[in-house]
């Protein structure tokens, strides 16, 4: 694990995390959240919806965000404060996705720092998009 403080993150700073989204995440993930939509988890169920197969779930996904903020940039200490996320295209089991983090604003003052939000799959089609905000650590 990583750690800064607002004094060593700067506008242009990034980090990725990529991870394949497997039928276990998904399984797991509904366990832990309690999403258990067919969606997720019924392939026949699945055929009948637009994507024509499971999907992997959207918040699964954007968890890979948390994981960077968390562990890499910021780091260890950091406290989320704010996160909004668009889901622009569908993930599928077995899925390759890229997450990455870009600074877009430091505020000394508040002590919070902005951050782009991107995720891609194998074919670098965006899946995700979106802004965090953190409270880096002193």
């Amino acid at each position: 694990m990583r750690k800064f403080t607002i004094e060593n993150l700067k506008i242009g700073d990034h980090c990725s995390l990529s991870k394949k989204f497997t039928e276990a995440d998904v399984i797991g993930f509904s366990k832990v959240s309690g999403d258990v939509n067919p969606a997720h988890l019924d392939e026949s169920y699945a055929k009948t919806t637009i994507f024509k197969t499971r999907i992997v779930h959207g918040m699964l996904v954007g968890s890979l965000f948390s994981a960077i903020l968390g562990t890499e940039l910021p780091g260890l200490g950091s406290i989320y404060t704010n996160q909004n996320l668009k889901f622009v295209k569908p993930v599928f089991l077995n899925d390759t996705i890229t997450a990455t983090v870009t600074i877009k604003e430091v505020l000394s003052d508040k002590n919070r720092v902005v951050f782009d939000c991107i995720a891609k799959n194998q074919n670098q089609e965006t899946v995700i998009v979106g802004e965090a905000v953190i409270m880096p650590p002193r």
